[in-house]
């Protein structure tokens, strides 16, 4: 399979939907289960076999020293405190942590426009020189597979392309929501269409999603000059003039469940799904969910 070495994860924006919590912590650090969203995000970098992994941060806040302090600080007070206790076992999910590949934090560059692409723009020197890159939206997260892994491999089946998306149907209330789907015929991306305000103005009922191999050549169009709608600089918008000059592979998410930890609602939501579906207190959860009924019956 083609070796994709290094990843972006962004987590540039101020969440303001999470506020005030948000004011002292980044979104991605906001935990599912016993682990914060970022860290999920990073697992699944690993599992893929990235190499480096480049997390951009808000710039003027906290979160690059947060991000720092939790993915490099060895904890020594800590571990030594729990080898007292004779509870030296609790320190492992540090130790693994501490195990990950190269973890770069930088702040995205305030001088670019608010927008989904500047983050990814912030990242260029880091990433300018592979032949092909990850971007991760930590807003969301993939339970049951692996979509970098489908990724690779539609890159792998298709090496002259300058991209791959992942995609998934979605059904006609939420195509505002998100960036929808437009193929050629010959099945590669047309282009996309962010939020459309109608569904009339959805050219599919397929939605991309915070998953892509982008190669260095997005970069011509995440600049100033490139800026879309509300005047922001949209990674949809950089891809779509990528498939104006090239084809971009469209890949159906590769067999997971895409979820969001974009809003209280939907982070709730999914944190709930992630703890029946991977926590040894499931049974206890759905036992409490029953009782809850029967008391409101």
């Amino acid at each position: 399979m083609a070796k994709v070495k290094k990843a972006i994860i962004t987590d540039a924006g101020f969440a303001s939907r999470y506020l005030p919590i948000t004011k002292t912590i980044p979104k991605a650090m906001i935990p599912i289960g016993a682990k914060p969203v970022m860290q999920l995000c990073v697992e699944e970098c690993v599992e893929a076999g990235v190499e480096e992994i480049i997390i951009v941060a808000t710039p003027n806040t906290k979160s690059r020293e947060i991000y720092e302090d939790y993915f490099h600080n060895k904890s020594d007070n800590v571990k030594a405190l729990l080898e007292k206790q004779g509870k030296s076992e609790r320190f492992a999910p540090v130790e693994e942590i501490l195990s990950f590949p190269k973890i770069t934090v930088i702040e995205q560059d305030p001088s670019l426009p608010y927008g989904n692409g500047s983050p990814i723009a912030s990242a260029k020197q880091y990433v300018e020189n592979e032949d092909a890159f990850f971007v991760l939206y930590s807003d969301d997260i993939i339970l049951g597979a692996n979509d970098l892994v489908a990724l690779a491999k539609a890159y792998e089946e298709n090496p002259t392309v300058k991209a791959v998306i992942s995609s998934q149907e979605m059904p006609k209330e939420v195509w505002n929501k998100y960036g929808m789907i437009a193929l050629k015929d010959n099945g590669t991306l047309s282009h996309i269409v962010e939020k459309p305000k109608s569904p009339e103005l959805s050219p599919s009922n397929m939605a991309a999603y915070g998953r892509y191999l982008l190669t260095p050549a997005v970069f011509e169009f995440l600049s100033q000059d490139f800026t879309g709608l509300d005047g922001e600089l949209w990674t949809s918008d950089a891809i779509t003039e990528l498939a104006k000059i090239s084809d971009v592979a469209v890949a159906k998410r590769g067999g997971g469940k895409w979820l969001t930890t974009g809003d209280p609602k939907n982070y709730f939501f999914t944190h709930l799904e992630y703890v029946l579906e991977n926590s040894d207190y499931a049974d206890e959860v759905k036992q409490f969910i029953l009782n809850f009924k029967k008391e409101e019956q």
